[in-house]
């Protein structure tokens, strides 16, 4: 079996953290979103794993073969960007056969990857959601076992079961013809070729596509869903925090990396201190902070701080009265 990955977004919404660090390399629970992804799907032992780059693929590339050395993955470059559909149809070779199965490289699943390839039809994964109008939807026939339609982004929907960026495909010959066509007639759809077009020109061939519910879904692509599936992966798994500090409490859950320093502070719940932060003096709740950052004097909440930034305040004394306010 064949796993596609596609990492090569720039992540604009995520910015000004993917202005140097590519998305898919942003840390949540103690790893970058990608190293979550690889480690859950490790257990599959596919046959090859396409990992597709672009924006600052050099730093996936060398994280990747360190971190997961014995995994079959292979660098795959899109140098242009076109469409999910033309970042997957990069990674697909002719003429081969075996089972595909993409997932998107900024999306966490909690779910049984061995249920959804055992499935004896292709399947794409699930879940209802609130606002339709921003994902791509998914139609069932009446009996609601097949998909009929897919429909990205629709003005008008007519559901919410939303595609939530997990695609098996039974033959990768199937879904590369289908893209390859769609990029020959320049069948784009908002200036991009979809991999939701070319799989809906399967549907019409008259292939079965079913639905698979995905139960956890922990999409990182905005800096509030980054820090939604930081707290729920640390919730999924606490880390046991391994620091010595007389002066500093921790809330669990909490990722404490290594070569932390730590002093006359409170961290957590949901707190992830990645390798060589220094805090002191602060109090620091659902928040990731990235390598080598300082934080001192600071109360946090909600924050994301990336890769060697200093926040430090210095102390400062005060005479209030009674009755008086500072609010900052």
């Amino acid at each position: 079996m064949k796993i596609i990955i596609p990492a090569a977004g720039q992540g604009t919404r995520l910015r000004p953290h993917t202005h140097t660090v590519p998305k898919v390399m942003l840390p949540v629970a103690g790893r970058p979103i990608i190293g979550h992804i690889l480690a859950d799907l490790a257990s599959l032992e596919p046959s090859g794993i396409q990992l597709v780059v672009g924006y600052r693929g050099d730093s996936i590339e060398a994280y990747v073969h360190e971190v997961f050395p014995d995994l079959p993955i292979e660098i795959v470059w899109q140098h242009d960007q076109l469409g999910l559909g033309h970042a997957v149809l990069t990674a697909l070779e002719a003429k081969e056969h075996e089972p595909t199965l993409v997932v998107l490289g900024d999306t966490v699943f909690d779910v049984d990857y061995a249920e959804i390839v055992s499935s004896p039809d292709h399947a794409l994964g699930v879940r209802p959601v609130p606002d339709p109008e921003r994902f791509g939807i998914v139609e069932l026939d009446a009996a609601g076992e097949s998909i009929v339609k897919l429909v990205e982004k629709p003005t008008e929907p007519k559901g919410n079961l939303a595609l939530v960026g997990l695609y098996f495909v039974r033959d990768g010959e199937l879904l590369r013809s289908a893209l390859a066509g769609l990029v020959d007639e320049g069948g784009t759809t908002r200036g991009e070729y979809q991999l939701t077009d070319a799989l809906q020109r399967l549907i019409d061939a008259g292939e079965r596509f079913i639905p698979y519910s995905i139960k956890g879904w922990f999409d990182c692509g905005k800096p509030e869903t980054l820090l939604a599936t930081n707290r729920e992966l640390l919730n999924r798994q606490p880390p046991q925090v391994d620091v010595s500090s007389d002066d500093t409490k921790f809330v669990a859950p909490v990722f404490v990396g290594a070569d932390c320093v730590i002093e006359s502070s409170i961290i957590g719940p949901h707190v992830s201190l990645s390798k060589g932060v220094t805090v002191r003096d602060s109090v620091i709740r659902d928040s990731i902070i990235g390598e080598h950052a300082t934080v001192s004097g600071f109360v946090l909440e909600g924050s994301i701080i990336g890769p060697g930034a200093r926040l430090e305040a210095a102390p400062r004394g005060l005479n209030l009265g009674e009755g008086s306010e500072l609010i900052c």
